[in-house]
């Protein structure tokens, strides 16, 4: 369901296209996934940060709740905060808000604990539902409760790519799920064909009313020349062979940056990646498994991207090529996304992708060799808010398309992720372009 805001008429309040009753269901349900990620989890999985990059599960599930309790609940002259040192100890990193404890040392406490956190989720939780269902919202108060939503979705795939890198850290190689009681048939990957796309003056970027960030905006022209874009992602196979060709020992085909980043970490494969008595194994959330040479290769960085492309002879798409691709039907099928495996008992992890037409859409982020950075135009959202996606637009590059770890109500073709070149915990793969 999708929420649209018009302007308020005087001091009239709003809810648009939609019900107090549909708004405190979509919250429920946004708010009970996060919960649902933390079910096959101890007490003591919940506290663990294994890199700086990923935060404990209690603190995701500690800082969504912040989120609405900051900038949705605090305006409400009657609201008590459940405990109001949790202002200080999960912002994450809004300077206008105040003080934030250092991201690094999250893992480092062991209070507020899980179970304290659950009772800080029911208050915000019970609050906001009081709310939804004995008033209307304004226009303001609306789009507040919308980003609120996307972004818990936003952690709730942090949380999976969070989890798997912490138990990844265990020698026992710990599963999150249970495998498959019945796995489906190994079926072949398909085989790498090419879209073509003429060269043209086109739109890009966000054009509707619905909700979309304010780095999908606004909506724009830019050229491009004549491209051909692959139909579906490279293969773990794929990937493999370029391994065998020394592809980690060929400096030729690195960035600068890319191939210091990689001596400097050892890379010799994805993360993920164990060799075990010369056989390939994949770490994944049901645990240590033999690779699967026609699944989407995942967990890459945008230099070994970028490098996989060079050896290919191909390169990798901008942003905008594949913005352009996603509007081929061809293209842009159903894919795979979190939600979807969930509700199908299936494992969260890439699947493979069969005979065409292929999907755009989930399964692996692609990375493009765009630079993140804002569209002509651009302005951010005022205030804290404001700092949500403007202030990171330096040195990263964007991804595009969704993972299967991304539910499919919160991914769209102009959504534009974004992570360091160096970034391999995502699920995050290659899509080649010529």
């Amino acid at each position: 369901m999708s929420l649209k805001t018009t302007a308020p008429q005087g001091d009239e309040t709003i809810l648009a296209d939609s019900s107090n009753s549909q708004l405190a269901r979509r919250f429920q349900q946004v708010r009970e996934r996060s919960k649902l990620i933390t079910q096959p989890l101890t007490p003591e999985d919940c506290v663990i940060q294994s890199m700086p990059d990923v935060s404990p599960m209690r603190w995701h599930l500690a800082h969504t709740s912040w989120f609405f309790e900051t900038f949705l609940l605090s305006s409400n002259t009657d609201y008590q905060p459940f405990n109001e040192r949790f202002e200080y100890l999960f912002n994450s990193y809004y300077n206008t808000v105040g003080q934030q404890f250092p991201r690094h040392q999250r893992g480092l406490l062991s209070r507020p604990g899980l179970s304290e956190i659950m009772d800080y989720r029911s208050h915000v939780d019970a609050n906001v539902h009081r709310w939804l269902t004995s008033q209307g919202l304004s226009a303001d108060e609306l789009k507040v409760l919308e980003i609120g939503l996307q972004h818990e979705q936003q952690h709730q795939e942090l949380m999976l790519t969070d989890i798997k890198h912490i138990l990844a850290c265990n020698p026992l190689f710990p599963a999150y799920q249970l495998p498959n009681e019945q796995p489906a048939a190994v079926a072949s990957s398909a085989d790498l064909q090419w879209r073509s796309f003429p060269s043209e003056l086109t739109e890009f970027g966000y054009a509707g009313d619905d909700f979309a960030f304010d780095n999908e905006r606004p909506r724009h022209k830019a050229y491009l020349h004549e491209f051909q874009l692959a139909t579906r992602c490279v293969t773990n196979g794929e990937y493999l062979e370029f391994m065998l060709d020394d592809g980690y020992r060929r400096p030729e085909l690195w960035l600068s940056l890319g191939w210091s980043a990689a001596n400097q970490a050892a890379w010799s494969g994805p993360l993920y990646w164990i060799e075990r008595d010369g056989q390939w194994h994949e770490f994944t959330l049901e645990g240590l498994r033999p690779l699967r040479l026609e699944e989407p290769v995942c967990h890459v960085s945008y230099f070994e991207a970028d490098a996989f492309a060079r050896w290919s002879g191909c390169r990798l798409p901008t942003e905008f090529e594949w913005e352009r691709g996603s509007d081929n039907k061809s293209l842009n099928t159903a894919g795979v996304f979190f939600d979807h495996l969930l509700q199908a008992k299936q494992p969260i992890h890439p699947q493979t992708e069969t005979s065409p037409p292929t999907h755009l859409m989930g399964n692996v982020w692609q990375w493009t060799s765009s630079s993140y950075a804002a569209y002509p135009g651009y302005q951010a959202e005022a205030g804290a808010l404001g700092e949500y996606n403007g202030k990171f637009m330096c040195n990263q590059y964007v991804l595009r398309g969704g993972s299967c770890a991304t539910s499919s109500d919160h991914i769209r073709p102009t959504y534009r992720n974004f992570f360091p070149p160096d970034a391999r915990w995502q699920f995050s793969g290659i899509r080649l372009a010529r």
